[in-house]
């Protein structure tokens, strides 16, 4: 079993290195470049988009690869119509991220590829059958609710990643810690699933054969459809493990506060039109304005949500729920001291 992990994990950071080089040629021959005009942008020169190919190409080569050559990622709960869902889905961003890249479409038409993508999933029957009761139980879902509960939870994973996407390597490595706890999660004796585990390492490998060229300095940014594909990966391995929300909801913690502390702010500010508009107040952007560079931010995030992704393998379902709280908390005393110092 390890020995196949190591072999896919291997193959699809290989595929993923190369094709970045060959995405990267291709950007900048189509002129799809981040030019550093917005006040959010932090890089000083023009950078190649469309990253997020590259790792939809690698993970897309590997699952096919070994549906064709093997039964593993079938042998569990996993079925054909499924991967088929988180393939199209993939596609989908891939698809709407390079028309993003491409022309800068206004947010009310960027987020249509997010959308069909989160149908695309739940129409080939990707869904949660079941929910751990932080306060004792199971939670059985119907249909429906599992409908709605997969669909907002891919959109919110998908836009804390598109918004975390604001220095080099930041959201890949954040992803990249998200896929590495539901690998060790899906080994581990009380939920060993060999299926999910094959998946998490192909998608570790994807993203970290990307990250070799995305780590500061970045020579490729992911793009628009790549930055909502890392998230998209991740929500989509703590959904088809078996509803393992809360494993990722810690990894993505702190991102995942930041972004509804700027939603709520921006909200205030100028209401729904104003909750797309990038800006420099995101936790990272505020640290960068510190004079913390890009790998020591890049650093700190991963090493907290590596920090709290490990607890997820140790915590019971309501020690994770006052973890959770926690953080929340300290996320609003920083909250609180950068109003503050703006403010001065």
């Amino acid at each position: 079993m390890f020995s196949l992990l190591i072999s896919f994990g291997v193959t699809a950071f290989t595929i993923a290195f190369f094709a970045t080089v060959f995405v990267r040629y291709v950007a900048t021959r189509w002129h799809i470049v981040d030019h550093p005009t917005h006040p959010k942008n932090v890089h000083t020169h023009p950078i190649p988009r469309l990253g997020g190919i590259a790792i939809f190409l690698a993970v897309a080569v590997a699952v096919i690869g070994s549906l064709v050559t093997s039964k593993w990622l079938v042998s569990g709960q996993i079925q054909y119509l499924q991967y088929i869902g988180f393939l199209l889905g993939g596609l989908i961003l891939m698809i709407g991220g390079y028309v993003d890249d491409r022309f800068d479409l206004p947010p009310r038409y960027a987020i249509i590829a997010p959308l069909l993508a989160s149908a695309a999933v739940i129409l080939c029957g990707v869904n949660i059958e079941k929910l751990t009761n932080p306060f004792g139980g199971v939670i059985y879902l119907a249909a429906w609710q599992s409908n709605i509960i997969v669909f907002l939870w891919l959109m919110v994973v998908m836009y804390t990643t598109k918004f975390l996407d604001g220095l080099d390597g930041l959201a890949t490595s954040v992803s990249s810690i998200g896929a590495l706890m539901v690998l060790l999660l899906s080994l581990t004796v009380a939920y060993f699933q060999p299926d999910v585990a094959l998946l998490a390492v192909i998608v570790l490998g994807a993203q970290l054969g990307f990250l070799f060229w995305n780590f500061h300095p970045a020579s490729i940014f992911l793009g628009e459809g790549g930055s909502t594909l890392v998230g998209y990966l991740v929500g989509m391995l703590a959904v088809i493990s078996g509803g393992k929300l809360a494993t990722a909801l810690l990894v993505l913690g702190v991102p995942l506060l930041d972004v509804v502390w700027i939603v709520l702010r921006r909200y205030r500010a100028g209401g729904m039109k104003q909750i797309f508009v990038g800006d420099r107040k995101h936790l990272h952007h505020r640290l960068f304005d510190l004079g913390w560079s890009q790998t020591q931010i890049v650093l700190l995030y991963v090493f907290i949500s590596g920090m709290f992704g490990v607890s997820t393998l140790f915590l019971q379902s309501k020690e994770k729920v006052i973890i959770l709280v926690l953080l929340a908390g300290l996320m609003f005393v920083a909250a609180a001291f950068f109003v503050r110092k703006e403010r001065k």
